[in-house]
């Protein structure tokens, strides 16, 4: 039984967070349903053909993630 989101919100914060993980897991098994935006989509392509133009300019996954954790850890 679906519950109104006004009794969600009464639940503990790691009740919630759950149900927030277990709906995602849900969705992620359906990739194909999800239609990325037309904006991201030029995004990506041209991060990729900036990449491509200068594969020189883009930086280790190792080294994103330590930037990534010093600023927003």
């Amino acid at each position: 039984m679906i519950q109104p989101i006004s009794e969600l919100r009464k639940l503990p914060l790691h009740e919630r967070l759950q149900l927030v993980g277990d709906l995602w897991d849900r969705i992620a098994l359906e990739p194909d349903r999800l239609a990325v935006p037309q904006l991201q989509n030029y995004e990506l392509d041209r991060r990729v053909a900036a990449f491509a133009a200068d594969p020189e300019s883009g930086i280790p996954w190792e080294t994103a993630k330590d930037l990534i954790r010093r600023h927003h850890g």
